[in-house]
């Protein structure tokens, strides 16, 4: 993969004559969906993707995504599988396993989860029992639905108990956390968010963790590319389990991963297959090793820390403008702004939004006063941005359209202006999948 870190990291084109819109074979078998291809495609060069757990893969993740590993079942770990033929398979697993450990430092590494959700899953079936008491942050206080949403299989299947960020400031006290964690007596703490836009204190956890005598399971979907980066302090020296996606700042397939102590090893990878899910997606997991590798490059260095950077320059430039951000500002990828002062609700916004070719998603915060379906935040952030090659210049635009949008909700006029600003910035920062530009 070459990279242009002058461009902060972006993901170059791929070789001249390698496009990627639906190929011949698809187009002859089936070309209706090869046309929701290619329209998909085009919606994606013609948009500025800001919400926060959406990236750009690069070509060659794609191409092993796409491959006849997809042919294999391979039910078991590498050297104890179910199925005979998986001597090249093991290989390919192995490689991935390897270059995870490697990449952060972990001990042991199972690759096979098919997203976060079995991931996290896995994880708490490894070493907890129905019904045991678990501490993670609530969903609304910018928490994840796994971590014990009611609706979700971690609530219903454990007992979880939350803890709350200050309603003061937003952020979390440690020692309220604490308090939380002696008055509940875990097994397991949950450190981890998907909406929360700061750096979490990864030592101060994991002491709270042995003072109660809990595992601390730490999700970092959202900001594992970061730590790849060297841009986010590391929670795997502190926690017993590490969970994470590969398809948000790591810019990789969709799919997850847990590190965790060797000590753990067996029972993780037992708990992934046959404990909640099956045959592993070999082609997945191909795709997550060449993620791996692409990682360890210099270049992605440069990326990660170009999306922090381009985070804190779309939230100064936010609120230079008056906007209200959670927590005031951000640390990391992602931020949420508070649509009251606008009296405007998120998922009007985040239609709105959609039509003027800028991708947001509606969202809570603490006490947000609106329903999960309809809150009153948008989330966003500069991963995929970041991705197409913009810097702190473009965080200022951006924060223009924003702003006017928000503004100027009810008039056409604003809209049509916002809609021709951010097709000519995608213009200047094409897709890394064709040489082609904008429409």
């Amino acid at each position: 993969m070459t990279v242009d870190t002058r461009a902060g990291g972006a993901l170059a084109p791929p070789p001249a004559g390698d496009d990627f819109t639906a190929k011949l074979a698809l187009r002859a078998a089936d070309p209706e969906i090869a046309g929701l291809l290619d329209e998909e495609l085009h919606r994606q060069e013609d948009t500025l993707e800001l919400i926060p757990s959406e990236n750009l893969a690069s070509a060659a993740v794609l191409e092993a995504l796409g491959s006849w590993l997809n042919n294999k079942y391979a039910e078991g770990v590498p050297g104890k599988r179910y199925y005979g033929g998986c001597q090249v398979v093991d290989r390919v697993e192995n490689l991935a396993r390897d270059r995870a450990r490697q990449l952060f430092g972990a001990e042991h590494a199972n690759v096979q989860p098919h997203s976060g959700t079995q991931a996290n899953m896995a994880a708490y079936a490894a070493v907890l029992k129905p019904g045991d008491l678990v501490l993670g942050m609530a969903l609304d206080q910018g928490g994840h639905l796994t971590h014990g949403s009611p609706v979700n299989f971690s609530g219903k299947i454990y007992r979880f108990e939350p803890y709350f960020v200050s309603e003061a400031t937003g952020l979390l006290d440690m020692a309220e956390v604490r308090a939380r964690a002696l008055e509940v007596r875990p097994r397991m703490i949950v450190a981890g968010y998907s909406s929360y836009p700061r750096t979490l204190d990864f030592a101060a956890f994991a002491d709270i963790a042995r003072e109660v005598g809990a595992y601390l399971m730490v999700d970092m979907a959202h900001f594992a590319g970061l730590v790849a980066g060297g841009a986010h302090p590391s929670p795997v020296p502190h926690a017993d389990f590490v969970t994470f996606t590969t398809h948000k700042t790591m810019r990789g397939p969709w799919g997850g991963v847990i590190l965790c102590r060797a000590e753990h090893a067996d029972a993780v990878d037992k708990s992934a297959c046959p404990g909640v899910q099956g045959g592993p997606h070999l082609h997945g997991i191909a795709a997550k090793a060449v993620m791996f590798r692409q990682c360890m490059h210099p270049e992605f260095a440069a990326y990660a820390h170009q999306v922090v950077a381009n985070a804190k320059a779309l939230a100064a430039e936010l609120l230079e403008r008056d906007t209200v951000l959670t927590t005031g500002g951000t640390d990391n990828h992602l931020m949420v702004i508070d649509l009251r002062p606008y009296g405007l609700r998120g998922r009007a916004v985040q239609s709105a939004f959609d039509e003027v070719g800028v991708t947001v998603n509606a969202n809570t915060f603490p006490g947000h006063g609106g329903t999960p379906f309809n809150p009153n935040g948008i989330r966003l952030g500069t991963p995929s941005v970041t991705s197409r090659g913009m810097g702190e210049t473009e965080m200022g635009e951006i924060a223009g359209f924003i702003v006017d949008m928000l503004q100027g909700f009810d008039d056409p006029a604003v809209h049509a202006e916002v809609r021709e600003r951010s097709a000519a910035l995608c213009r200047r920062f094409p897709l890394p999948y064709r040489r082609t530009t904008v429409s």
